[in-house]
């Protein structure tokens, strides 16, 4: 039987990819329908790393216009990222909502760290009852800053009440498990619910 680890106080659980699905392709498979072509749009044009600044707090309006400067024939689809983005959120991943209840009903405090852009999160937060079981969350667009950067992972212990090592962070990033375990967090590198089901239940936060 495993050993139950009291140091941990509460878990943190990433959004994308490990509570949600998350994929731009499924937005724009509607929209480009050449798959080479859409291949390349995804690759050259709305990229996950211009996405990305639009998580770490880069105001929308101004990388759109800059955008469809760089790329005038794609204006309607770049104007897609901003209107239809809630598209590219297919469903949940299968198994870690049950989780989430799970540990919601033994007590376990549950946090969130989430790497996403401010508007988006306002549009998308009231469709998901799930975050009613969360205490609090740190989203990256409302605070400019985003994982990894360590100062995420400060603000998230003030805003929670926690030290790093009464944490459990579950993220499907290496970089940003990396970043939470060099700051002194306990992690979880997520694969599947399976996975991490099983590791909760050695850490003794679930049955």
């Amino acid at each position: 039987m495993s050993i139950p680890n009291r140091t941990i106080k509460a878990i943190v659980f990433d959004v994308g990819k490990v509570l949600i699905q998350w994929d731009m392709r499924v937005l724009f498979a509607k929209l480009i329908r050449d798959p080479q072509e859409l291949d390349w749009f995804l690759a050259n044009v709305v990229t996950e790393d211009w996405h990305f600044e639009h998580d770490a707090g880069r105001e929308l309006e101004d990388m759109l216009e800059e955008k469809k400067l760089q790329f005038p024939d794609y204006a309607c689809q770049i104007d897609a990222y901003a209107t239809r983005f809630l598209e590219t959120i297919p469903g949940h991943i299968p198994g870690t909502h049950e989780l989430v209840e799970r540990l919601a009903a033994r007590g376990v405090p549950l946090y969130a760290l989430t790497n996403f852009a401010a508007p988006f999160w306002a549009e998308f937060q009231p469709t998901e009852p799930i975050f009613d079981h969360f205490r609090e969350i740190v989203v990256s667009g409302q605070e400019k800053m985003a994982k990894p950067d360590p100062a995420i992972y400060a603000l998230a212990e003030k805003r929670f009440g926690h030290a790093g090592h009464e944490l459990l962070f579950i993220d499907d990033n290496p970089a940003n498990v990396q970043s939470a375990r060099d700051c002194g967090w306990n992690t979880h590198h997520f694969r599947d619910a399976k996975g991490l089901e099983i590791d909760l239940q050695k850490q003794g936060l679930l049955d």
